[in-house]
């Protein structure tokens, strides 16, 4: 039993590269139509148009990485299409891409199904798409997104998997890469905005980016930012709540974090406690700024949340509209229910107005959410009017289980709902920090039943330092992008095929039975 609990543990660091796609197999010594030759006698290069989002090119360097570290070749990414050889991936964003537009037109590419969609792409294979060229592996996206993740999603099948930096998994050498490609169109997935909320950093994540990785900040920084936004992509996420307790420094701190977030495609937020993507934890200055009291200090807090909204308004961002203490503490002034309920109210509209006036946009085509976490639920409960384009997250217990659900009028609401939830906790009277131990049964049941009642626009999971979450984190990351490919029945076996994944299918008995061995 021991000899098996050892085994869980050290696989809990090691990711599958798996088959991410069944349209798409990776075959050996084929030829067809069907037939694409990544790397053969020849290679083939990665085409992108340069006109395309910065990460679509970031991708195409990803993808060109992740091809060398398999095979040793390096492969050419280029928008020149005078440089390419007779086999090109083309990979980009309809509208963007000129290429992409023109085989549209040509009736070489469908992409009817993703014209209207949210982070969906198409993959096929095109004869001839330019003079000179084959064959193309065509990946258009309907949006940035789609076109990175369609992309990635091959780097995945040939067998790189997300976690090869984070988890130090092995990439298996080969010497040729042929795909057997199946034309198709992704999911649209099942939940609008995906990510995580990088908590209590003090005991991993901070002292080693500080001593290790940007001693020349000696913080968390925008070398770190890069690699926790590559994770993302590749997990098909699209969303960050970033670092936040004193012993770092905020986000905002340094500029470039906010430019490397955008150009890995990455929506930025902030936590519940934490309006208008400010971190009052490191940003609030009562010496100068006076005390975080909305009563005694209203202008002065919509002053700085004003600035911050001025600052990052041209980047894409999920705005939490909140008024809690400082860092994660109850609200200032010692006031009674009522009171709380009115002096919130009034903040959620000063907030709401700073949006408007800043961004120039009506408030519904905003995305703004509300978590009624901790003391908030019970201000949320007592009459908090939210306005109802305002997407409301629902939270867990901090272990697990969630505490509401969306009734019939608030499953109404046209801002929907989301999820809060935490693999990770610190706090009494139990902390949860150096070993995820959430079921995945208890994780599909939870967040299943908060799906169904409309919890479809926002799920972030609080994955503590990241080390050692990281199977949790692909579990939330896979059910959040397609919820309908998991039931009761699935979920049970998931860790276990998760594994023989890695180590083979010959091995599934065994992580079954090792399964029961550790509840035991």
């Amino acid at each position: 039993m021991l000899q098996y609990y050892r085994i869980l543990l050290i696989a809990i660091f090691i990711i599958r590269a798996g088959n991410s796609n069944a349209q798409i197999t990776l075959v050996n010594g084929a030829s067809g139509d069907d037939i694409f030759p990544l790397v053969a006698n020849d290679m083939a290069a990665v085409y992108y148009d340069n006109k395309e989002p910065e990460v679509v090119k970031r991708t195409a360097g990803l993808f060109v990485d992740d091809i060398y570290r398999i095979t040793g070749r390096k492969m050419i990414a280029s928008g020149e299409v005078g440089v390419l050889p007779k086999n090109i991936v083309v990979v980009g964003t309809i509208g963007y891409s000129d290429l992409i537009n023109n085989l549209i037109k040509e009736n070489k590419l469908n992409v009817d199904d993703i014209r209207s969609g949210w982070e969906q792409y198409v993959v096929s294979l095109v004869k001839n798409p330019l003079p000179g060229i084959d064959k193309a592996l065509v990946i258009a996206g309907c949006d940035r997104r789609g076109a990175a993740y369609g992309l990635l999603s091959v780097s995945e099948l040939v067998g790189v998997s997300p976690w090869y930096w984070w988890a130090d998994v092995p990439v298996q050498n080969k010497t040729s890469l042929l795909l057997k490609i199946n034309p198709f169109t992704s999911v649209q997935p099942s939940v609008k905005y995906r990510g995580i909320f990088i908590n209590d950093e003090d005991w991993g994540l901070k002292p080693w980016a500080a001593k290790t990785f940007e001693p020349e900040l000696n913080d968390i920084g925008p070398k770190t930012y890069a690699k926790i936004c590559e994770l993302l992509l590749r997990l098909k996420a699209n969303y960050l709540s970033p670092a936040m307790h004193s012993c770092s420094g905020a986000f905002n701190k340094y500029d470039e974090n906010k430019l490397v977030a955008d150009s890995f495609g990455i929506v930025m937020g902030s936590i519940h406690c934490e309006p208008l993507l400010f971190n009052n934890a490191t940003e609030w200055d009562s010496k100068t700024m006076g005390p975080w009291d909305y009563i005694k200090n209203k202008h002065g807090i919509n002053k700085v949340l004003t600035r911050r909204v001025q600052e990052n308004g041209t980047f894409e961002n999920v705005y939490t509209l909140a008024l809690r203490g400082i860092h994660d503490a109850v609200m200032s002034g010692n006031l009674t229910l009522k009171e709380q309920v009115k002096v919130l109210g009034d903040a959620l509209k000063d907030q709401r107005k700073i949006l408007s006036d800043v961004l120039k946009k009506p408030l519904e085509e905003v995305p703004q959410v509300f978590y009624p976490y901790k003391e908030v639920l019970d201000i949320y409960d007592a009459g908090l009017e939210v306005p109802d384009d305002v997407t409301l997250i629902w939270t867990d217990d901090d272990y697990g289980y969630m505490k509401r659900l969306s009734n019939s009028k608030e499953q109404k609401r046209k801002g929907r709902a989301g999820v809060y939830y935490h693999v990770s906790y610190w706090g009494p009277p139990n902390d949860n920090l150096w070993l995820c131990t959430t079921p995945p049964a208890l994780m599909y049941q939870e967040l299943k039943k908060a799906y169904e009642t409309t919890a479809d626009q926002l799920w972030v999971v609080n994955v503590g330092d990241i080390k050692p979450a990281e199977y949790h984190i692909s579990l939330f990351m896979e059910m959040a992008f397609d919820i309908n490919k998991f039931n009761s029945k699935n979920i049970i076996d998931h860790h276990a095929d998760f594994l023989s994944e890695i180590y083979g299918s010959a091995y599934q008995p065994c992580f079954k039975k090792s399964q029961l061995l550790t509840i035991n």
